[in-house]
């Protein structure tokens, strides 16, 4: 059980507290409610680049590491289609300078044109040394209009093309800032040897002058259901042949994603996974097979993905993944298999909050999606699937007629 403490200002930001008093360390996580999804279709990439561009200097901060490193701290960022979440570590004694740090870049991000051109520079690169430039690296560029025609997870968290954020303005940028990196669009989580009413205090002192911002109000598209099968053949200058399929699924917040999740594991839990017992280790179709979850807030994808070994077609390939989908169609696990990646699910849940930073980010994205006390709750919901259900799931999604498949030929 994973205690916590939240309370929230007059602008809007929530905050939650978890006193840990077993490290020395303090973790400070903010997870803003923006990501690739929020973006204009014709500018993506915007929420990627914030993720730079918040590094950036502020109002009263010229260089956000510089202060940070001198107290013994060190921080991170990632983004995704759903959110941006930025985080940091530092010495208990030096909590104060993290609320100076994340407030100072809340309260006015210092956009010159010089921080704006590097960190542009540095978006556009990334976009051409991972996603161009590198094999095998465009194959979700190609798959993700492949499976969304509607729904803006169409793009990637890098954008659909590196135009989008060469030609952007300093305008547009602003726009996309004051809209989003508001108290009101944020969830602040201090976890470490902290109580409640320092943070409290701290909170109000830093982030309470911040003013509120706009209310976000989602109005996206909802793809429509996939009734038929879709796919695209490519050819580049790869090692080997690869495939990619894809079927749509629910979103993080439906009782169905626990079952969903526990297929993939059924599916591709290590090397005791079905896929790779039968497919990579028995008959050698594949050198790397795989099947995992998005795990989007809207409706997201159950993926699988494969290497094939040399002189193996895609035919062959295709219906040997198709005949072990059959068996999640049609029998249900049984009770030894699924205890066993239910048992993995909670291992992974414990060993995932154990570093207090982990839990810091784990509440705020549980608050994000409804309540943080989804963290004392989680491996409930994995372990109430039954055998039936994991069935009734595989029937329902891994229907061709809404499976995407992408033939990514070597040349």
């Amino acid at each position: 059980m994973i205690l916590f403490d939240r309370f929230t200002l007059d602008n809007g930001l929530k905050v939650i507290v978890h006193q840990d008093t077993s490290t020395p360390l303090v973790a400070m996580n903010i997870i803003y409610n923006v990501g690739a999804r929020d973006e204009d279709p014709e500018r993506t990439g915007f929420a990627h680049l914030f993720e730079h561009l918040m590094f950036g200097g502020s109002a009263h901060i010229p260089k956000y590491d510089e202060p940070l490193e001198r107290v013994g701290g060190e921080n991170n960022a990632f983004t995704n289609n759903d959110i941006t979440n930025y985080y940091l570590t530092l010495p208990k004694e030096n909590l104060e300078t993290a609320f100076w740090l994340e407030s100072d870049r809340m309260f006015d991000l210092a956009f010159s044109e010089k921080s704006f051109d590097v960190q542009r520079s540095v978006v556009v690169e990334e976009f051409r040394q991972n996603y161009l430039n590198q094999p095998y690296g465009d194959a979700w560029m190609i798959m993700r209009p492949l499976t969304y025609e509607v729904h803006p997870y169409q793009w990637a968290t890098i954008g659909k093309d590196p135009s989008h954020i060469e030609n952007a303005s300093m305008e547009e940028v602003k726009a996309f800032y004051s809209k989003y990196y508001n108290p009101c669009n944020a969830i602040l989580v201090v976890a470490g040897n902290v109580n409640t009413t320092e943070v409290k205090e701290l909170t109000i002192k830093w982030f309470g002058p911040i003013q509120k911002g706009e209310l976000i109000h989602r109005n996206l598209p909802v793809e429509p259901r996939q009734t038929e099968a879709r796919s695209l053949t490519v050819e580049r200058n790869v090692p080997i042949d690869s495939i990619y399929k894809a079927w749509h699924m629910c979103g993080r917040l439906d009782q169905e994603f626990y079952a969903t999740d526990l297929i993939s594991d059924i599916l591709s839990a290590g090397q005791s996974g079905r896929l790779y017992q039968a497919l990579v280790k028995k008959q050698q179709l594949f050198s790397d097979l795989n099947a995992f979850i998005t795990g989007d807030i809207d409706a997201g994808l159950f993926v699988i993905t494969g290497k094939l070994m040399k002189g193996v077609s895609f035919e062959t390939a295709e219906t040997a993944i198709e005949a072990e989908l059959e068996k999640m169609r049609t029998q249900e696990v049984e009770e030894t298999e699924l205890t066993k990646v239910k048992n993995r699910m909670e291992s992974m849940v414990e060993f995932g909050e154990m570093r207090v930073l982990d839990k810091a980010m784990n509440l705020a994205y549980y608050e994000l999606l409804g309540d943080a006390d989804l963290i004392n709750k989680i491996v409930d919901h994995y372990a109430k699937v039954t055998a039936a259900e994991i069935r009734e799931q595989a029937a329902t999604i891994l229907t061709p007629g809404n499976c995407s498949t992408l033939y990514y030929k070597a040349i």
